[in-house]
């Protein structure tokens, strides 16, 4: 079986867990600073703050930057339930905008017909390793007095404009999941110039302490350990190499993909890198690739079957809306493996795969 997602995991990696737990520094510690100035270095931004995950590091962020009850944060229905659900941690209301049906991101144009004197925030997600239209979103935000977050859980590494994602708005907030283009095992991490917002989410992160025992506001347990930014600092050192081999892979497939009539491939915008989290291709009639894939022996996956506001959750809140556009996408959207792992051989068999399918 091809998988759809394969961490790499080597002795480097291993060694450097090997001395955490050996040192006795096992929770949040030096190694934690360390990756966190290697993190903000990499981004081109002033500081990071590292989280035990990418959800706590979107939830710190919108804590960090004064969001809260009775406010409303934009931002696309067509992501993981985390990117929405963080506004709702806040006590703030999310409020969906359709996507741009090329590059499965918010579409700018859409955003400011959604504006209130409620909105204080744009989450904006760089889908699949795609960085989003952010010229267009930073004047909106800019015009209208609003914090713009980018949720690049999917796109370490990814450039817009020659500059890196997490460096763009005014907040980025990156996942660790084993499955992302880099892995601590459980992890997040926040990037921001605001000297304020980090002090503030080095605080929230770790119950609201100032210092050792004075807690002067409410915070959380939402620390990294030692042990996953040991893993993090070796991981951070690959990943333009992975990335490499995920846009060398995803380059092979679309051009042995791109002339069938019975798959659409990716949609890559101009004076981007795309890092290739997934390899998104749009089909009808899914399930039956779904079976004819998994009778090849190829993992595949499906990001997202359905709207955020088309989740249960967020229909008994009331938050349902209608996104053409990202109604008609998760309907037809399916993701192939293009992980680095994968060799030519792999990906002929996903090509051969293709070109088997019967319609």
């Amino acid at each position: 079986m091809i998988p759809i997602a394969s961490p790499i995991i080597e002795d480097d990696e291993i060694r450097e867990v090997v001395k955490v737990l050996r040192s006795g520094f096992l929770a949040q510690g030096p190694k934690v600073e360390e990756f966190e100035k290697a993190f903000a270095d990499y981004t081109n931004s002033e500081y990071a703050v590292a989280t035990s995950s990418g959800t706590t590091a979107l939830h710190v962020a919108l804590s960090a930057a004064g969001v809260g009850k009775g406010d409303e944060v934009i931002t696309t229905p067509f992501s993981f339930a985390a990117t929405a659900n963080a506004a709702l941690y806040v006590g703030a209301r999310p409020v969906f905008v359709d996507i741009d049906p090329l590059t499965y991101n918010i579409d700018p144009e859409r955003i400011e017909d959604a504006i209130t004197e409620d909105t204080k925030a744009i989450i904006v997600v760089h889908l699949y390793g795609q960085p989003a239209e952010m010229n267009h979103i930073i004047d909106i935000g800019e015009d209208h007095g609003l914090i713009v977050i980018e949720d690049a859980a999917q796109a370490h590494g990814a450039l817009y404009h020659k500059k890196k994602v997490g460096s763009l708005g005014d907040i980025g907030c990156f996942s660790f999941y084993p499955t992302k283009n880099i892995t601590t095992g459980e992890g997040g991490m926040i990037t921001t110039d605001d000297e304020d917002i980090a002090h503030l989410a080095r605080m929230i992160r770790s119950h609201g302490e100032s210092e050792r025992y004075e807690h002067v506001i409410l915070g959380y347990n939402f620390r990294m350990t030692d042990i996953a930014a040991a893993i993090g600092i070796v991981q951070l050192k690959k990943l333009d190499k992975f990335n490499s081999k995920r846009i060398e892979n995803a380059k092979y497939l679309t051009e042995n993909l791109k002339d069938f009539e019975h798959i659409t491939t990716p949609y890559v915008m101009d004076d981007v890198k795309h890092v290739f989290h997934q390899y998104t291709v749009r089909v009808e009639n899914r399930e039956k690739w779904i079976e004819h894939f998994k009778r090849e022996g190829i993992g595949t996956g499906v990001y997202y079957p359905k709207p955020i506001y088309r989740q249960p959750l967020y229909e008994d809140l009331g938050l349902g809306v209608s996104c053409p556009e990202a109604e008609k996408a998760s309907g037809e959207v399916l993701s192939l493996p293009v992980h680095p792992s994968l060799g030519v051989e792999e990906l002929d068999r996903i090509i051969d795969a293709v070109e088997n399918f019967q319609i």
